[in-house]
């Protein structure tokens, strides 16, 4: 199945959170804090959003960081995915 995100909308994946810290302590998944940065699976086509027009800032393969508590998170085909607007994201990590 493939996910086709409308107007500004953008699908992302989560990356993995560290097994361990730089001290070489290993954590539990309990302890483990999700990770901001995310890969970029699919993006929308932009257009005409709320009356204004918003082109697309990032494409499939970026690497990015976005809102803490933004975005709805889906499982698709067993896969954990996060559909954000753009204007959630920060950053591209380069």
């Amino acid at each position: 199945m493939k996910l086709v995100p409308l107007g500004d909308r953008v699908v992302i994946k989560q990356l993995e959170a560290e097994e361990t810290t730089k001290s070489g302590i290993v954590l539990p998944n309990q302890a483990k804090e999700k990770p901001q940065q995310a890969e970029v699976i699919a993006v929308g086509p932009g257009g005409l959003v709320d009356g204004k027009e918003v082109q697309i800032q990032v494409k499939v393969g970026d690497k990015i960081i976005y809102s803490k508590y933004s975005g709805t998170e889906i499982k698709l085909d067993g896969e954990d995915y996060i559909i954000v607007k753009q204007s959630d994201i920060l950053a591209i990590v380069e």
